[in-house]
């Protein structure tokens, strides 16, 4: 794991049975600790202070776009340039690979900017149909054509559970050309050129989507 890794937090509640997650990064480690900043609640927004020894999940996007967790705990608060949290290294048979990043997909409408990389067309706002770390689909606006294999420039922003808002560009490559059961034309696109932050970010969107999702189906 890399000194910038991006870590999501989950602890549990068990009188609630509440779920609680924090965001934090890795800024240092060394044979035996990874060394965290203060975590930030997701849903307040501010930094939050976990109890030592307090069980929780960490979850992270490892270097080969896999979604990894492990379970953790607070052992000791310690001064570096920055305050920090130091947590223990975890063992490889304690890190479980969750799911690759393209199989994380949700439906989702967002709002998205569409920039030709290899044609002189105007450029055209839309909304997504679905997306994953991997890619995304979009529904094409009638007298907008597309071909297989056709690169794009995306522009759009992820409306967080805590109230951020992520904003992505990326490229992109046309997969495939649908029709949805009511003749509306979707394209499937695949990311070419994304920052790994970009990833993460859209992957952590995902697994909140799902999540809520989840929370809903229970009610």
């Amino acid at each position: 794991m890399k000194i910038g890794t991006l870590l999501v937090l989950e602890t549990k509640d068990p009188d609630e049975e509440t779920n609680w997650e924090f965001r934090c990064k890795v800024i240092e480690k060394n044979e035996h600790y990874l060394f965290i900043d203060y975590p930030i609640d997701n849903k307040t927004n501010k930094s939050a202070l976990i109890p030592k020894h307090k069980p929780f999940t960490v979850t992270y996007v490892g270097s080969d776009q896999s979604v990894y967790s492990f379970p953790s705990e607070i052992v000791a608060q310690v001064k570096l340039n920055v305050p920090a949290l130091a947590i223990p290294m975890p063992e490889k048979q304690h890190i479980n690979r969750i799911q690759r990043r393209e199989f994380v997909r949700i439906v989702a409408a967002i709002d998205v900017s569409v920039h030709s990389l290899e044609t002189s067309s105007t450029p055209f706002t839309t909304v997504t149909n679905d997306i994953s770390g991997g890619g995304l689909s979009i529904v094409l606006p009638k007298g907008v054509t597309l071909t297989e294999g056709e690169g794009l420039d995306l522009w759009f922003v992820l409306p967080m559970e805590s109230g951020d808002y992520q904003y992505i560009n990326a490229q992109s490559e046309v997969v495939r050309m649908l029709f949805l059961e009511n003749t509306v034309q979707t394209a499937s696109l695949k990311f070419t050129g994304i920052t790994k932050q970009s990833c993460q970010q859209i992957i952590r969107f995902c697994f909140e989507r799902q999540r809520e999702l989840r929370k809903k189906e229970l009610l």
